[in-house]
């Protein structure tokens, strides 16, 4: 049947005026659509995807309970913090292109955003005896830093990876995007962080031969 000619102008009247009442995007919803896209350059310099990690941590990623979850800045410190997931996010922050290099023999080239490490210590005190910074996570592991090495390269205690949010495999909440050290010095899931006065603390893979240094230029075992 053929549709008379004011009908069809009517069809294409209501079409067009329910488009019109369609809602559309904001740009404050197109931009938080836009954030979820994994960022493969930045600055002009190529980025690895994050699915290019291999998985090796000691028992399996970690899923964190995040309304539960408190980071904790302690040990020689004169103010003690327990911090939100929130919380830490509310602090400035900073981004950084960093490669992973892996004692296995992989590297993966990833833009880190987190909060220096130095200013969540600043913001806990620490006393004038700590020389050594223990990471402690979620999954049992720990290493640890020297204060002073935190300090000069600025370590950024990451939550996000080519712009996205921290997955949870890769370590989700925090992890310390330590630059210029080998990745077991990159611990994940990080809970704890502790100030010490002992620079000799073997963590997890530490105390099991690994140089405890960790620096990318010197050797991966310690001799004993």
């Amino acid at each position: 049947m053929i549709m008379p000619e004011r009908a069809r102008g009517i069809i294409l009247l209501g079409a067009a005026a329910a488009l019109a009442l369609a809602p559309t995007p904001s740009r404050g919803q197109e931009a938080a659509k836009a954030k979820t896209v994994e960022l493969r350059e930045y600055q002009g310099e190529k980025l690895d995807p994050i699915g290019r990690f291999s998985e090796n941590s000691i028992i399996g990623p970690r899923r964190v309970d995040i309304k539960a979850y408190r980071l904790k800045v302690g040990g020689l410190v004169d103010r003690p913090m327990s911090l939100t997931y929130d919380e830490v996010l509310a602090r400035p922050s900073k981004s950084r292109v960093i490669v992973i290099h892996c004692v296995e023999g992989w590297a993966v080239k990833v833009l880190w955003e987190g909060v220096p490490l130095a200013a969540l210590i600043d913001a806990a005190g620490a006393k004038p005896s700590a020389n050594t910074v223990i990471f402690r996570s979620a999954d049992g592991y720990s290493s640890s830093l020297p204060l002073a090495y935190i300090r000069q390269k600025d370590i950024l205690l990451a939550f996000k990876m080519n712009g996205l949010t921290m997955p949870e495999e890769r370590g989700f909440p925090f992890e310390v995007a330590a630059e210029g050290k080998w990745g077991y010095k990159w611990a994940k899931w990080v809970e704890t962080i502790e100030l010490s006065d002992n620079p000799d603390f073997r963590g997890y893979w530490e105390s099991r031969g690994f140089n405890n240094n960790g620096d990318l230029s010197g050797p991966r075992f310690e001799k004993r």
